[in-house]
Order: structure tokens, then C-alpha cells, then sequence
């Protein structure tokens, strides 16, 4: 069955701030070189992207059609923000790109407000999604969260990040890290305009997300504005 997902993606389209499309690319390069294809498959499949709202599938009686106008809705409603200087960090065991420390709140409130306003998109959660998801392995709060919405790391767990890697093995350690810093040198640290919310699908079970949708933010930031 096909799922979909609410994404944020800085570069989706050719228009966006030169330092969206150069992150972008980048990234896309970060994951065609050969030496770390075994440690990005994962990464890969689910395509540059920071989850706003978790790959879901559609509830009994509602579209594509359905989705991409409330996306429109949605991001009407906004305004642009930034991924503050984002850089290359460790979470758990696998490597991301995050926002400078202190400077994520419109991002959290973004994702925050994604997952609410597009649950009633989601189908309840079969069995193979709840193994998935290994909630044994959660901690209460999270367990509470995926119950209520689908997904554990939404609401206070929700940490804004654009995947790199998967899990590194301790023996690639050092050899990774090194290499996501000198990759990464020219973009790491600068402000990155985040100018739309995204819709990717994934056709079918363990296909590789494609790009189905960009909905543009329809406010302008108040740095337009000056």
C-alpha cells in the first residue's frame, strides 16, 4: 500500500534560496559517493528530507487529491523560516544534519502543528506498523505519542534533523564523522531558507520515496518584510 509523508525539504525546487539548492545538493552528493553506500541505504530510500509529519497511509475514504489541498491550505497560511545554521551531529547512532542549538523553536512549532492538522489523513496503525516501530524499545511518553499519533517523536520528543546516515558501526566512528565534516564544510553553519512543506509517497513497501508535491508558504517572513 502506498503511504505518505509531510516532509521538509530545503532545495526541492530548482526556484528555491541558493542556500536551499546548495544543501540540497550537497546532501544528494553526500549520498552518491561509493564509499558509504552500505551506511545510507535507509537514508537513501527515504530521500533528504526532515519528517514533519511520519510516512502514514491514507484513511478509509480520503485522496491524494484530498492531501495535496489541505497541504495547500496549510502552507497558506504560513510564513518562510529558517533552518538556523545547521550542521552535521550524532543522534543515537546515526548522523544528521541539525539546527544551531537554541534556535529551533519555529521549527518545532512547524512540525508540531503538521502533525496535528494532517492526522485525520492517517490510517490507524496495522500491526506491521506497530512492529515496526519496536514500541517495547519506547520510552512511556513515546509510547503515548505513537498510540495518540502515529509516530513517537512528535510533539516535546520532536527534534528537527535531516537525516545523513544510518546507524554507524563504532568501527566507522572516526572515518564518518571526518568525512561528514570535510563534505559538509562549505554549507555547515549557514542560515537555510525553508520556504514550502512537501508531500513524498512511497508507491509501494520498501520503494524509494519520490517527491510528489511542493506547497509553498504564502506569508512572507518578517525579514522580507524589512
Amino acid at each position: 500500500m502506498t503511504r505518505y509523508a509531510v516532509y521538509a525539504v530545503p532545495g526541492a525546487q530548482d526556484c528555491d534560496a541558493a542556500e536551499a539548492v546548495r544543501l540540497r545538493a550537497t546532501a544528494e552528493a553526500w549520498f552518491a559517493r561509493r564509499e558509504v553506500q552500505d551506511l545510507t541505504t535507509d537514508a537513501r530510500r527515504y530521500g533528504f528530507h526532515a519528517t514533519l509529519k511520519a510516512p502514514m497511509h491514507l484513511a478509509d475514504g480520503r485522496t491524494e487529491a484530498e492531501l495535496s489541498a489541505a497541504a495547500d491550505a496549510f502552507a497558506a497560511a504560513r510564513r518562510s523560516l529558517v533552518i538556523p545554521a545547521p550542521h552535521a551531529t550524532t543522534i543515537g547512532a546515526f548522523r544528521a544534519l541539525v539546527p544551531s542549538p537554541g534556535r529551533e523553536a519555529e521549527l518545532t512549532m512547524l512540525a508540531a502543528e503538521t502533525v496535528q492538522a494532517f492526522d485525520d489523513f492517517r490510517a490507524p496503525l496495522s500491526g506491521a506498523d506497530i512492529a515496526r516501530r519496536r514500541p517495547e524499545q519506547l520510552t512511556p511518553r513515546q509510547h503515548e505519542l505513537f498510540e495518540r499519533w502515529g509516530y513517537p517523536y512528535v510533539l516535546d520528543e520532536f527534534r528537527f534533523h535531516l537525516t545523513l546516515t544510518d546507524a554507524v558501526p563504532d568501527d566507522r566512528v572516526a572515518e564518518i564523522d571526518a568525512a561528514l565534516e570535510a563534505h559538509f564544510t562549505q554549507v555547515s553553519g549557514v542560515d537555510v531558507p525553508l520556504t514550502a512543506i512537501a508531500i513524498c509517497v512511497e508507491p509501494a513497501p520498501g520503494a524509494s520515496f519520490e517527491l510528489l508535491s511542493v506547497h509553498p508558504f504564502a506569508l512572507r517572513s518578517p525579514r522580507e518584510n524589512v
